[in-house]
């Protein structure tokens, strides 16, 4: 689908790197509190099934249950992705335990999350709310994998959204940290969703929901780590949208 789309570089003194941000907006004129915005993480890959889902959806909100919103896009360079939302999407913390099969595959440095939360806080939102008719009220953290853990760090640690998507959210990251940590749900919106052919991500998913008490949780049938993202996020939009 063509959307029309806005993209600008913005360089974090947070976390002292680089990024690329896409930017869509309704065409339609802003409600008079501002549209509904959604934060995508990984943007690189999952901006456009956010935003094509809610460009066409929203046209007929009464039927789909999907409102306009402004859709925001966070981007890395593909060339250092890998390293680098391993660092920007893991929480500090004095040392790390990882499964063995992961020992291999998790780079030297992890742990930036604070600092990349302060650049969405203190450097993106700002300029997202100058440039845009936003409504505080209604704000979206969308992630998957370690994109997923980042999103429920943050609602369990910050009060910056009022509504959460961790898509097959790696909930096994640092030897569960995220089920040890306290909760207070207090009127947030929780959407967590998993394939059915995720293997031990599916109980983690399961754990912390039942953790939380508070989450709509949707294990997506037939669908792999891989394939599971275009399959709920129809899904995922309806929930926070209501």
């Amino acid at each position: 689908m063509d959307i029309k789309m806005h993209t600008f570089s913005i360089k974090s003194n947070y976390t002292n790197y680089q990024y690329d941000i896409h930017v869509y907006v309704p065409e339609e004129t802003a409600p008079e509190a501002g549209f509904p915005v959604i934060y995508v993480l990984d943007g690189s890959g999952y901006f456009h099934y956010l935003a094509d889902s809610v460009c066409l959806q929203s046209r007929n909100a009464p039927k789909t249950g999907v409102k306009a919103a402004i859709v925001v896009g966070i981007c890395h360079d593909e060339s250092e992705m890998r390293t680098r939302r391993f660092y920007d999407f893991t929480a500090p913390a004095a040392e790390y335990k990882y499964p063995k099969r992961m020992n291999a595959r998790i780079p030297e440095q992890v742990g930036g999350g604070a600092d990349f939360q302060q650049f969405i806080e203190e450097e993106l939102k700002p300029k997202i709310e100058a440039d845009y008719l936003v409504n505080r009220d209604e704000q979206t953290l969308f992630g998957h994998s370690l994109g997923g853990y980042f999103v429920l760090w943050n609602m369990l640690n910050a009060d910056s959204y009022q509504n959460y998507i961790a898509i097959s959210p790696s909930v096994w990251w640092n030897d569960h940290e995220l089920i040890k940590m306290p909760f207070k749900r207090e009127g947030r919106t929780i959407f967590i969703a998993v394939g059915e052919k995720e293997g031990h991500m599916v109980g983690d998913a399961e754990l912390f929901a039942e953790k939380i008490g508070a989450a709509e949780l949707y294990v997506a049938p037939e669908e792999n780590h891989a394939s599971v993202v275009p399959t709920v996020v129809s899904r995922a939009l309806r929930f926070v949208s209501n």
